[in-house]
């Protein structure tokens, strides 16, 4: 019992670790705490608004240039009724100012250094100094590309995003369950081609070396 007891605290320990390493290497920052549902309101509110402009323009067909118009019209009457009431002290809060509303230097950055991140992976990805990750990369832009013929723009990189959002915290809330099941079907695969091996390749009659000569 003792013996088990501490398998299982190691197997505990060593998830743990694979857990953080997962976290860490998705940045580790607000957009693996968006991915992991660590603020449950912020990722729950990041979806819906997903959620609702896929809506928008692919159920309902919302014309797009439509859309941005009617929002910034919507904006325009906000800002000027605020800063009408404002001004006439009859609400105590005063409208934002135009330092509020810029996007700050550090957004732009950490965007450029995400875009710079992708083109340093896949140029690092190219030169194939990681052959099976060069593999899973073609395959995967391959099975993409044929799913992309199905699927419009919008609906594929909203079914993107919503596996991103939720596969990382699934995969934290089942990891035990999942190492478990992708290690059996590893076994149960090698011994598959252990078994066609023997029973199919071991069989096939081969030359000699008396033949391979004649030949």
């Amino acid at each position: 019992m003792a013996i088990y007891g501490s398998e299982m605290d190691e197997h505990r320990a060593s998830s743990s670790r694979k857990r953080r390493s997962l976290y860490h290497n998705l940045g580790g920052g607000h957009l693996a705490d968006v991915m992991f549902w660590k603020n449950k309101k912020e990722s729950g509110t990041i979806l819906a608004v997903f959620t609702l402009i896929w809506f928008l323009f692919e159920v309902v067909e919302y014309p797009f240039v439509t859309f941005i118009c009617q929002i910034l019209l919507i904006s325009i009457f906000i800002f000027l009724i605020w800063s009408y009431i404002g001004s006439s002290q009859l609400i105590q809060r005063q409208p934002p100012s135009i330092n509020d509303l810029k996007i700050s230097e550090s957004t732009w950055r950490f965007l450029f250094n995400k875009i710079n991140w992708f083109i340093i992976e896949l140029y690092d990805i190219s030169s194939g100094k990681d052959f099976r990750l060069l593999v899973l990369a073609v395959v995967s832009l391959w099975i993409l590309s044929v799913v992309g013929n199905y699927f419009s723009s919008l609906t594929l990189l909203y079914i993107v995003f919503v596996a991103l959002e939720t596969i990382p915290m699934l995969y934290e809330l089942y990891e035990e369950e999942l190492n478990y099941a992708a290690s059996k079907s590893g076994r149960d695969m090698k011994k598959l081609f252990k078994d066609f091996n023997s029973k199919v390749i071991n069989k096939i009659p081969k030359a000699n070396a008396k033949t391979r000569r004649h030949m």
